[in-house]
């Protein structure tokens, strides 16, 4: 004890200078410091679900690097890095001095060959601070720098800097991308001849490789194999790993590297979707799918290309996870001529009839309608608007989920206009449908594609159909957080269901690979076409997922051939076949059926709950409590006198009359049979009875004048302008009277029109009566002009 006591005393001013250090030292390496990977920028990786490279991006300096943690790096890359550049890295302050003494008098002294002595630590300061150590002004400074790392950082760090920081080759720096790029591989699954080849690059990453072969030259391969054989006199390697060694060295080049999804990578990387802090970013795609319907879109734009199809795009979304699996922007990205690069599935275009059905779902909700509702084809005005079919013609009597199926324009805006809240604009800017005008602006012509929407957009609407009405935002990163608050209950799942089992009944027109409808899966699917021939839509989906394809051009040209049901259809189910080759044992999710539906009997004529003088009956899916509840009232009871033939009155005599049932068909209905050659049977005359015969008859509806309009003659041409009455009127009406503010002007037959001559300017209530004492009554506005 006294021995330790003296020798303390006897040098306790150098102990207690050496104790100062240390503090000084252990302060500086406590003290917070920025962490060495601050000064870089980095490259991202982006996959798909499962883990396919799709891409690796430049860092903000035009070089490949990634940051990957010493954890992570293969300990063969590691223990090679140390024999090869520094085996006395973990005893050293930075620099080796033995090693520093030998390379000065070699190198200045000795006249030979410059040799370096650089150690990990030293090499990682002149990278770091980007020095100049070719003079001995800048090795002393390197020696410094290098000292404070050791200082500030632990040997950990050191190293897992420089294997971050060393140049591999071209423009590739860091381990971790030089894995990846040559080698195709995290650098923590490398093999030994790989970890090799790595260690020895960074001291010369100028070694050759073929760029056309990717086969390594022999300076690397024998700098390689030089380090292996030291590797063997430390390390015990099996005798297959060293057959490795005799195998060409083939390292793939950053020309090669996948360009995989272009457009579906651009747009992360554009709205910077990913997590800017992570390098590697998993996305929700689906490569195999991907390439997939790449193939089938080559083909298609190759068979149609005589008709002018030259573009398309197209999208497939996993509803359960709402991730989209493939996303096709344009049918070739490096085409110019297409202008391939612009990403199409972003671009507003119009609808067409692709939305149509949810203004059926809507018209569930609101009580408007059921599946087997029986709609109107006839011409028809909405007040300032009077929408055509797509073919010109009218069907007249149609059920609602035939209309949907046929697309046609008057039952769709029909529904539209009994809407309340919400209405279809609201419906739509509540599924985030961006950048709409006003309400006003569109008015009833939204409904049939008069604003515009992208793909994407669109997925997510069909998406609702399949997830009970729920509307949810794409996801396009595997590990994106969810937001609940974005989920939007904006159908019923009752409506939504009903929608989806409409669009189930659409069939698909045969082609060459398809032959047999009963073997395939359940489809449901929609066509659209814009005005103008210049986009063409099929949208709908299968099994899990959503499928959108679009036709047109980028530049909006129209085309003849662009036509949903002629043009993207045969695309859409192209697409669904190959998927379903391809993956053959997939199946749709089973889904329990709503609650709160079931199936009541109808009269199929009227699309009215059945009574029992109904001759054609059938189901449908009603909503109770929500569905309309009415009576049918096309086949009605007649009591007819058993002698005459003819209407018997009130009070009946059993006796001598008896019950017969007529078709009651309202006037525009009964035009569109005669027009088609179906000459409907009047039902009997009852204008000799003295009370109405008939309870169930609808009250006339005035078709003309429109409703909203303003009527300008000119008083010098009065007698050649004219205002056409006109009603629609049920089936046992006869005949119609018209008023004026009151004063009767004239009568007229169902089927014939009254001309109005104004005789002044202003505005007058118009009123018409049928015989059967039931009214409608309209407001109109006259000027007359000088």
């Amino acid at each position: 004890m006294s021995i330790i006591l003296n020798f303390i005393k006897k040098y306790q001013n150098s102990l207690m200078v050496l104790l100062l250090l240390a503090l000084i030292a252990v302060t500086v390496r406590l003290y917070p410091h920025a962490p060495l990977s601050q000064s870089l920028t980095f490259s991202n990786t982006y996959y798909d679900e499962h883990n396919k490279l799709l891409r690796i991006t430049l860092a903000d300096d035009e070089r490949y690097r990634l940051w990957t943690p010493l954890e992570d790096i293969s300990p063969n890359v590691i223990d090679g890095l140390l024999l090869h550049e520094d085996r006395w890295f973990y005893y050293h302050p930075g620099f080796n001095p033995i090693s520093l003494t030998r390379a000065f008098f070699a190198t200045y002294l000795g006249g030979g060959n410059r040799q370096g002595a650089s150690t990990i630590t030293m090499q990682l300061a002149r990278m770091h601070w980007k020095l100049n150590t070719k003079t001995i002004e800048g090795k002393l400074i390197q020696l410094a720098r290098a000292i404070e790392l050791e200082l500030m950082y632990s040997k950990h760090d050191i190293l897992e800097a420089y294997l971050n920081y060393a140049p591999f080759g071209r423009n590739i720096e860091s381990v971790g991308a030089a894995s990846l790029i040559y080698f195709d591989k995290p650098v923590s699954q490398v093999n030994l001849p790989e970890a090799l080849t790595l260690t020895v690059l960074p001291q010369s990453p100028t070694y050759r490789i073929d760029k056309q072969t990717g086969i390594a030259g022999n300076a690397l391969v024998n700098a390689r194999n030089q380090l292996f054989q030291r590797w063997q006199e430390i390390y015990h390697s099996e005798d297959n790993i060293a057959a490795l060694f005799n195998q060409s060295l083939i390292m793939r080049q950053p020309e090669q590297l996948p360009f995989l999804a272009p457009h579906f990578i651009n747009q992360i990387i554009q709205q910077q979707l990913g997590n800017s802090h992570q390098s590697k970013i998993i996305t929700t795609l689906d490569n195999n799918l991907q390439t997939i319907i790449e193939n089938q879109v080559n083909v298609f734009i190759e068979r149609n290309s005589q008709t002018g199809i030259k573009n398309a795009t197209v999208l497939l979304v996993d509803t359960k996870t709402m991730g989209v699996k493939a996303l096709i922007g344009s049918a070739d990205y490096f085409n110019n001529d297409i202008q391939g690069q612009v990403n199409g599935t972003i671009a507003k275009r119009s609808p067409g009839s692709t939305l149509k059905p949810f203004i059926y779902g809507l018209g569930f909700d609101q009580g408007i309608l059921h599946p087997m509702s029986i709609l109107k084809d006839v011409e028809t005005d909405f007040g300032f608007y009077t929408p055509e079919n797509f073919d010109r013609n009218f069907k007249g009597p149609i059920s609602a989920t035939e209309a949907l199926i046929k697309s046609r324009n008057i039952p769709a805006v029909f529904i539209a206009s009994k809407l309340k809240t919400p209405s279809f604009y609201q419906f739509l800017t509540a599924a985030n449908i961006a950048n709409l005008a006003s309400e006003e602006h569109y008015g009833l012509a939204l409904v049939l594609g008069g604003g515009e929407v992208t793909s994407q957009e669109l997925a997510t609407l069909y998406a609702m159909l399949e997830n009970r009405g729920k509307w949810q935002p794409l996801k396009f990163i595997a590990k994106q957080t969810d937001n609940t608050s974005v989920v939007k209950k904006l159908l019923s799942p009752q409506a939504s269901f009903m929608t989806k089992d409409m669009l189930l009944k659409n069939t698909r027109k045969q082609d060459i690979l398809f032959k047999k409808q009963n073997t395939a899966i359940p489809v449901y699917f929609k066509t659209g076409t814009s005005w103008g021939f210049r986009d063409a839509w099929t949208a709908g989906g299968f099994k899990q997922y959503v499928l959108i394809v679009w036709l047109g051009n980028f530049d909006g040209s129209s085309n003849n051939a662009f036509v949903g049901a002629d043009a993207a259809t045969p695309l859409f189910f192209n697409i669904i076949d190959a998927i379903n080759n391809y993956y053959p044992n997939t199946r749709a999710p089973n889904q329990e059926l709503p609650k709160n539906m079931k199936k009541v009997d109808i009269c199929l004529p009227s699309g009215n709950l059945v009574t029992k003088w109904c001759k054609v009956k059938g189901k449908t899916w009603f909503i109770p409590g929500v569905s309309p509840i009415t009576v049918d009232n096309i086949y009605r009871p007649v009591m007819i006198d058993n002698l005459s033939g003819k209407v018997a009155c009130a009070p009946y005599n059993l006796q001598t009359s008896h019950v017969e049932v007529f078709e009651y068909w309202p006037s525009d209905l009964a035009k569109i049979f005669a027009k088609a050659g179906m000459q409907k049977k009047s039902p009997p005359d009852s204008s000799h009875c003295l009370s109405p015969h008939n309870y169930l008859g609808q009250a006339p509806k005035i078709t003309s004048p429109l409703k909203n309009v303003v009527y300008q003659f000119r008083i010098n041409n009065q007698k050649n302008e004219r205002i056409s009455l006109n009603a629609n009127v049920d089936g046992e009406v006869k005949k119609l009277y018209w008023f004026i503010d009151n004063q009767f002007i004239g009568s007229s037959l169902q089927n014939q029109t009254l001309d109005l001559l104004p005789t002044k300017s202003g505005v007058f209530k118009l009123l018409v009566v049928d015989d059967l004492g039931r009214s409608d009554a309209r407001t109109i506005k006259v000027e007359l002009l000088e």
